[in-house]
């Protein structure tokens, strides 16, 4: 459905006459509330008449909402007292925690939270299940009223997706994490929201350079901000492996000990990795781990030189090349390692999905290539987990539920295409629209241009349903921006990188296709570059977007961590 005009939103906000204000106080009355509730609403009824209108406009959410339907009359002043009730469900409840801590620090108020028997809102925020099909799995239904502000969801990942929209309404400071002398108002009237693709995420690289656990967890609130809902995690390749295997320790205490560049490099121990999984259910996110095969390998060779061809170990590589390492497919000890590293990496994670790799096996002949991913399909299979692997494995044959990860530049692929045929499903991530590590323009300090420079309007002009030739839009599961970091090494180039085309990515996921309109999708997006300072994250000024803030830029590079005495990076 298309979203509702809003240029009445826009407009000068003048309050309600007279005959309004008395229909308020006749709504109040016929609410049959107590004497202090009636005295507090009639001080917030006062105070919607008296004061502005919302900074913020009902219409100026990223990702765009399905539909939008604004109430000027309508505005909610948070008062100091307010409450947030939630249905007595423990995960609505921790999403209710998670709001009052969003807004305590910037408002300075002690917004409890409480559970609740009914969704009707008195002067605070209701955060309520429902049994309403309509919804599906993580939409959501906002109403801001000058009463009070309901979120009604089928699930508690609804009633998240609808904080990060309530999140946004506030006015930019809500971000700042220490009080802020601002009045807390919110426009009136309602959204109805729920997501175009099931997938919507981003991959970060913790290979080719390390990052810390408090980094990622960084990263995936970004992630949560924009309705994404699948970090992918690249843990191996050639510079470095980065999650521990009890059954094959040597891949941490040996592979793990580069990194692009000649850094020390570093891992995850089990329980970090844990800590990460569990950071980002919470949130809603699923952690998609990928352990890059058969190619992709040196790390794993240095450590454990019976994996490779010759038996030989070779040196630890910490260059940007690739193509040329690979287990040995021809060994049964290559399969041992294979199913013991998955099934570890099984246990530890929560979501249905693990991820191969699969790319870039240059030096592995195609039918010898072919059988070596038939049969690790089949032990992911084994593990009762589905099976991701970049579209190089499509030629493989079909293993029930298999995904390909698609990164070509150009839309025409046969060969993916017949995967599709034999029932494969596809993530989009166009390496000249989502590849996130390509330079935003010439003059970009990081960053690569193999598939072309990719500023804002490039992240966002394309269309995942039509994309691949040949490809139905019912076997589009959804799309993901991958961030590759042979050239970024600190979490505030991740921001610079991510941002501002991280959210062009997840509209691209999240909003129906009638939204999609660039000047639209400009215009909101420089409103979060106030909130991105607010929280002091780093991001890309780009020209193509009429921000009102100055540029961040990513802060000078420290010195790298020194994880040698744990061989691990503990946040």
């Amino acid at each position: 459905m298309a979203r509702a005009a809003s240029g009445t939103e826009a407009g000068t906000g003048a309050r309600a006459e007279d005959g309004a204000a008395v229909a308020g106080w006749a709504r109040v009355a016929a609410a049959g509330r107590t004497a202090g509730e009636l005295a507090g609403a009639a001080e917030r009824e006062a105070a919607a008449w008296l004061a502005p209108p919302a900074p913020v406009r009902l219409a100026d959410v990223v990702p765009a909402p399905e539909r939008v339907e604004p109430d000027p009359g309508a505005d909610y002043l948070l008062p100091t007292d307010a409450v947030i009730r939630v249905s007595a469900d423990p995960d609505a409840l921790a999403v209710g925690e998670q709001l009052a801590a969003l807004l305590r620090p910037a408002t300075g108020y002690p917004l409890p939270v409480t559970d609740t028997a009914g969704p009707t809102p008195t002067g605070g925020i209701a955060l309520h299940l429902t049994d309403d099909a309509d919804l599906g799995a993580e939409g959501y239904r906002l109403d801001v009223s000058a009463d009070g502000v309901r979120i009604g969801a089928r699930t508690a990942a609804g009633l998240w997706h609808g904080v990060q929209t309530l999140r946004q309404l506030f006015p930019p400071s809500i971000e700042s994490a220490t009080p802020v002398g601002a009045r807390w108002a919110l426009p009136g009237g309602s959204i109805l929201d729920r997501p175009r693709y099931p997938h919507r995420g981003a991959m970060l690289d913790v290979a080719r350079h390390f990052f810390t656990v408090a980094d990622v967890l960084r990263v995936i609130d970004h992630l949560a901000r924009y309705k994404l809902n699948r970090l992918h995690l690249h843990l191996t390749d050639d510079q470095g492996w980065r999650i521990a295997i009890d059954s094959w320790p040597r891949l941490a205490t040996v592979g793990a000990a580069s990194e692009v560049g000649g850094g020390p490099g570093g891992y995850y121990t089990r329980a970090d990795y844990r800590r990460i999984v569990a950071y980002a259910a919470a949130r809603h996110v699923t952690v998609v781990p990928e352990i890059d095969l058969p190619g992709h390998t040196n790390a794993a060779l240095v450590a454990y030189p019976e994996l490779a061809p010759d038996r030989t170990a070779p040196p630890p590589y910490t260059g940007t090349e690739v193509g040329f390492s690979y287990v040995d497919p021809a060994s049964e000890r290559t399969y041992d390692f294979v199913a013991d590293v998955l099934g570890e990496l099984a246990a530890l994670t929560g979501g249905q999905w693990l991820h191969i790799g699969g790319d870039e096996a240059f030096k592995v002949p195609a039918d010898v290539y072919a059988r070596f991913v038939e049969r690790t399909q089949r032990i992911v299979a084994g593990l009762g987990k589905t099976v991701v692997g970049w579209h190089q494995i499509a030629p493989a044959a079909h293993t029930d539920g298999r995904v390909l990860q698609w990164w070509g530049t150009s839309g025409d692929d046969p060969v993916t295409a017949d995967a599709v045929r034999r029932g494969a499903s596809v993530i989009l991530s166009p390496g000249n629209h989502a590849y996130l590590d390509m330079k935003y323009a010439p003059d970009t300090p990081i960053g690569h241009d193999w598939a072309g420079l990719i500023d804002v309007r490039r992240a966002y002009d394309w269309d995942p349903a039509t994309h691949l030739t040949g490809v139905p839009t019912d076997a589009v599961l959804g799309v993901e921006a991958p961030l590759w970091t042979e050239s970024v090494t600190t979490l505030a180039e991740i921001e610079f990188m991510l941002l501002p085309r991280l959210p062009a990515i997840a509209e691209l996921g999240w909003s129906p296709r009638s939204t999609h309109d660039w000047d639209s999708f400009r215009r909101r997006l420089a409103g979060h570059g106030p909130r991105w300072t607010a929280a002091g994250i780093a991001f890309h000024h780009a020209p193509e977007v009429p921000w009102s803030t100055p540029p961040s830029l990513p802060a000078p590079r420290p010195a790298p961590p020194d994880h040698s005495a744990t061989g691990s990076a503990q946040a």
